[in-house]
């Protein structure tokens, strides 16, 4: 993908676009050519304004050389409305969700005249209702001749939205085939090399006494009179629709946004968490939703891997090169992080890649409770597996885990409790066994009412 959209340069082969053979040099030239792409992760600049994002570097101009700002939003707002999609233009990027933000990508793909579009797991961050007005969107797409290139971990959407597969394992083509002859036990057979013999696999532990209590978290316009409790060896699933304030719970827990009411208890002790460094020392873990905001791209695997437990890789003060490197190896080996060395930089890994290094950051750091939000994102099926197999080792060992996740079926198999969000509340609290995927979307979309 980063080849055909001109961020990577070829050393061999061949690109035909139309019949005419081509050299693409650079993204600048790849647009020229009619290629759009959505990366996995996205390259918007915050502080701007949707509108601005979508087209930065080419702002309609008035005679006089200024901005034409009315035109900028005019047209913003065009683009979206040609796809049904609302998204207000003169809205500041970092007041969105990720969900949002992932469509801002798409149109900003779109607003050159594409005639290929590349679309890089566009919709590991969205709803089931955002994924199919995606997919409406590509199908408008394909009516007018947009020929699209879809990567995706989520196999159902194979069916859904494709005439052809290829399957890549290993920078290695393993081989394509058409919709029509594949189900999805021949796709994990190729993707992983072998017969999977169980996705979702969870083993059944004796919860231990209360870890974390949360009574009565409130924070104006995000949540509202929030109360859970989380036991030693407990898979806690949150679920609920984009916006349901699932994020916002992790961000208050950790101490990233402050709380305006309520408390939290600690194996019974009332504590005070006012920022992250805190969550730590209290013994918590938190892999955030978009994986760049717990990494630092240009430091190393093994730095990252240690970042949140320095304390096991110092002496006298010092850190400790070997300890550090030992311990990395450690978790590249557990998690089959594919990478160069242990010094590669985080930057120029997979997007797979890089949320096992954030994975096994909290992992090694040894918290008590951890907090997982979506954990799977950007992931192969075989990956997934493995960190199933993670998650289970960690409650054996009395870990309490919230794993918040846009999977169903995910949740499903593997919470031991389910609870519900839907616009910034609790709605229901479901036992694993018992719940179904319609109970979870009824109680998401209309809090049970």
């Amino acid at each position: 993908m980063k080849i055909f959209s001109g961020t990577y340069m070829k050393d061999s082969g061949r690109i035909i676009i139309q019949g005419q053979e081509v050299e693409i040099e650079d993204p600048h030239h790849a647009k020229d050519l009619g290629i759009g792409m959505v990366y996995q992760e996205l390259s918007l600049i915050n502080s701007l304004s949707v509108a601005e994002n979508i087209f930065l570097g080419r702002f309609p101009r008035k005679r006089s050389g200024t901005i034409h700002w009315s035109r900028l939003y005019r047209e913003a707002y065009n683009l979206f409305d040609d796809f049904n999609v609302h998204v207000n233009p003169r809205q500041r990027v970092s007041t969105l969700g990720m969900a949002e933000r992932q469509l801002v990508e798409i149109a900003k793909a779109l607003s050159i005249n594409v005639r290929v579009l590349l679309l890089d797991e566009p919709t590991s961050a969205l709803s089931n209702e955002e994924r199919n007005r995606l997919f409406e969107i590509i199908r408008h797409l394909q009516k007018r001749g947009v020929g699209v290139v879809y990567v995706s971990h989520r196999l159902d959407e194979v069916q859904q939205i494709g005439q052809k597969v290829t399957v890549l394992r290993d920078g290695k083509k393993v081989g394509t085939l058409s919709v029509e002859e594949v189900d999805e036990d021949t796709l994990i057979k190729m993707m992983v090399g072998r017969e999977l013999q169980e996705q979702f696999p969870k083993e059944e532990v004796n919860l231990g006494h209360e870890l974390l209590r949360v009574e009565n978290i409130n924070i104006v316009g995000k949540l509202d009179d929030i109360s859970l409790t989380l036991h030693e060896g407990e898979v806690l699933g949150i679920s609920g629709l984009m916006g349901a304030g699932r994020t916002e719970f992790a961000r208050a827990l950790f101490g990233i946004d402050k709380i305006d009411s309520g408390r939290v208890f600690i194996e019974g002790n009332e504590v005070s968490i006012s920022s992250p460094w805190d969550a730590i020392e209290l013994g918590l873990g938190y892999l955030t939703e978009n994986r760049r905001n717990g990494l630092v791209p240009r430091l190393s695997v093994s730095a990252n891997i240690t970042l949140a437990s320095l304390g096991q890789v110092r002496r006298a003060g010092f850190l400790h090169h070997r300890t550090e490197r030992n311990l990395a190896q450690k978790y590249i080996k557990q998690l089959t992080i594919h990478t160069s060395g242990l010094g590669q930089k985080v930057e120029f890994l997979s997007g797979g890649n890089q949320q096992k290094v954030a994975l096994a950051k909290w992992i090694c750091s040894r918290s008590k409770i951890m907090i997982f939000d979506e954990p799977t994102r950007g992931i192969d099926v075989g990956s997934k597996t493995e960190v199933f197999k993670l998650m289970s080792e960690l409650v054996k060992r009395g870990v309490g885990i919230i794993m918040i996740s846009s999977e169903l079926q995910e949740v499903l198999a593997i919470a031991d409790r389910i609870i519900v969000m839907c616009r910034g509340a609790i709605t229901a609290e479901l036992k694993r066994g018992t719940a179904t995927r319609e109970d979870i979307l009824k109680y998401a979309v209309i809090g049970g009412e």
